[in-house]
């Protein structure tokens, strides 16, 4: 039986949950049919990390908003350059992880949103000004996310984690925005994300686990990982109605499409 071909489009693979395993997990998904995993940054400090761990499909630099409250105005210039250093990287895809969260309390301060929606707006500003897509994070604020993308204007990206509603699905799909769906729709409990990941466009739609957070219902409160990938694909084209391969083939294709380097370096893979 042929392998079909996935993208994980959001994987956490430098996180302190791999115990440095990155490269063997990286592995043991590509032997299930994994044939790229997008690793984004979270803060500065993981840029390095990131960027090594993009030869098993691409990375992305930015400074997530969880992690705003700790920055300093100099790691925006910090990002600034490590973009432009990296733009000869042909594995570099994306600014992200980037966006807004007011689902912590610690970050719906006045202060705090203020500082987040700063962090954003420029962050956006670095992707428009280098022509890149951007990875988004949006926690009960996709009003918010929204309408700062609509006023800077990037050329595509990912809604990772995609938790909106169909009004607001549609209003990323005419932005040129691809939406993520992962662990959370194996869940028969999550309605809304199975009703969207079941009847939005299938060109709207990408694969990721967020690994190593979002486990799916089958290894519920363990740590995920890319190698569960298809089996959450299978999900999906299940709810679909359609065949994994046909869900493997334009999963891949939209995820060219939103990450237009990564089809690029892809295949060299």
């Amino acid at each position: 039986m042929k392998t079909q071909l996935f993208i994980d489009t959001h994987c956490h693979l430098d996180a302190p949950e791999f115990y440095d395993n990155g490269a063997q997990v990286a592995s043991s998904a590509k032997q299930l049919g994994v044939q790229a995993i997008v690793v984004p940054a979270v803060c500065c400090t993981n840029f390095d990390r990131v960027a090594q761990l993009g030869k098993f499909g691409g990375y992305a630099l930015g400074i997530h908003p969880q992690f705003v409250p700790e920055a300093a105005e100099d790691d925006l210039e910090l990002l600034r350059a490590s973009v432009e250093r990296s733009m000869g990287n042909p594995h570099f895809v994306a600014i992200g992880e980037i966006g807004l969260d007011y689902f912590l309390t610690m970050l719906c301060t006045a202060e705090m949103r203020e500082k987040q929606l700063h962090f954003y707006r420029e962050q956006l500003r670095i992707a428009k000004k280098f022509g890149l897509p951007v990875l988004l994070h949006s926690r009960r604020a996709v009003d918010h996310t929204l309408k700062h993308l609509r006023q800077i204007t990037v050329i595509s990206g990912i809604a990772h984690a995609f938790n909106g509603s169909e009004q607001q699905a549609g209003m990323f799909i005419q932005l040129g925005f691809k939406l993520g769906f992962g662990g959370t729709v194996t869940y028969p409990r999550a309605l809304q994300i199975r009703r969207l990941a079941s009847t939005l466009p299938l060109s709207s739609i990408v694969l990721e686990t967020d690994a190593p957070d979002i486990p799916p219902h089958w290894i519920h409160a363990q740590r995920n990982s890319p190698e569960q990938l298809p089996k959450i694909a299978a999900v999906v084209s299940e709810l679909r109605g359609i065949s994994l391969a046909e869900l493997a083939s334009a999963t891949t294709a939209n995820a060219y499409t939103a990450l237009p380097r990564l089809s690029r370096q892809c295949e060299a893979l």
